[in-house]
């Protein structure tokens, strides 16, 4: 069999469609947000950093169900996991809203096609020590928070009415 591929939860997007071609319509009826990636932009970006995981949390789907439905599709057994939640959604002790020394609003950058992770990451790292960034967004950036998390940044997620998110990040 050609696709030998294992569905889980890090797998990239990317490997996923490009393993299994007819999973990126599934992808899409699943989570209509992901109609995305036909953007050819964000499938050379976005699906290509994004794991699964990211994309459920993206999507706000449960990660173990997004990934039976595509092995269930692909004829791979069931996965099965305790999953939390990663991402931090409730308000922090350390938010305070006069603390703000930065924002950017990536949805005019990705509307005309660039990603603002190089901006966010460099305002990040001139971030004054105990300061916040807000980022706004159409879409939770899963990969982004990831790497700011691994750069050491607290994050809190608020997602909005109009169903955007709005990110903070601080370096406490």
């Amino acid at each position: 069999m050609k696709n030998e591929l294992i569905i889980t939860p890090k797998t990239k997007v990317l490997q996923v469609i490009e393993a299994y071609p007819q999973l990126e319509e599934v992808l899409i009826g699943y989570v209509p947000a992901f109609v995305k990636l036909k953007n050819p932009i964000l499938r050379k970006t976005v699906a290509r950093i994004a794991t699964l995981q990211q994309a459920a949390a993206i999507g706000n789907v449960k990660v173990e169900d997004l990934i039976n439905k595509l092995r269930a599709e692909v004829g791979q057994d069931l996965f099965t996991q305790n999953e939390n939640n990663m991402y931090t959604t409730e308000k922090p002790e350390w938010f305070d809203q006069s603390l703000i020394a930065g924002e950017l609003d990536a949805r005019p950058m990705l509307a005309a096609g660039e990603h603002p992770v190089n901006q966010v990451l460099a305002d990040l790292k001139s971030l004054e020590s105990g300061k916040i960034y807000k980022l706004s967004a159409p879409f939770l950036p899963a990969p982004l928070i990831d790497k700011a998390s691994s750069l050491n940044f607290r994050h809190w997620v608020s997602k909005e009415d109009d169903g955007s998110f709005t990110i903070y990040f601080t370096n406490l």
